[in-house]
């Protein structure tokens, strides 16, 4: 509830929050601005997308591990977004995760990964309307960090930001 609270006072207009039903441990995220200069917001501007919706689902044990995070819409193509709007990030994963990570600095983390995975809205997407599924994004999600497992994650170099 503490999470909440504080993503409401936000006063930047940066994100917006709501409970799904009134359940405290799934949220709709909404995500209101990127870097000016992408090309993500250009495509958010063209298609007149005022934000990108992001649920997250808390595990009960929240704060010390990371809640499980997808996009909703619009569908992104790139931008480390993958199947079913599953999402990238080592830090959503239990290695990854800090319990000192509040729910607004990882979704500044997430618009900016978006943005230097040169995330774009996907073309097709108003015309389609596929709608992403949580259950396509868990299995993404599970194959990705199956994968990182193996090889481990890249982090880019210091001078990338």
């Amino acid at each position: 509830m503490k999470e909440l609270r504080e993503i409401r006072l936000v006063a930047d207009g940066f994100i917006g929050a709501e409970l799904v039903g009134d359940n405290l441990y799934e949220w709709n995220v909404k995500l209101f601005q990127v870097d000016r200069d992408s090309a993500l917001w250009g495509d958010m501007r063209d298609t007149a997308t005022e934000f990108i919706l992001v649920n997250l689902t808390f595990p009960e044990t929240f704060p010390f591990s990371p809640p499980f995070m997808r996009v909703l819409s619009p569908t992104i193509e790139d931008g480390f977004v993958l199947d079913g709007g599953a999402i990238c990030m080592e830090l959503l994963t239990p290695q990854g995760w800090s319990s000192a990570y509040t729910v607004e600095a990882l979704l500044r983390q997430f618009a900016v990964s978006l943005v230097k995975g040169q995330g774009r809205i996907h073309e097709m997407a108003a015309k389609n309307r596929k709608v992403f599924s949580r259950k396509e994004a868990e299995a993404a999600f599970r194959n990705l960090v199956k994968t990182h497992e193996k090889y481990g994650w890249v982090t880019p170099p210091s001078a990338d930001g």
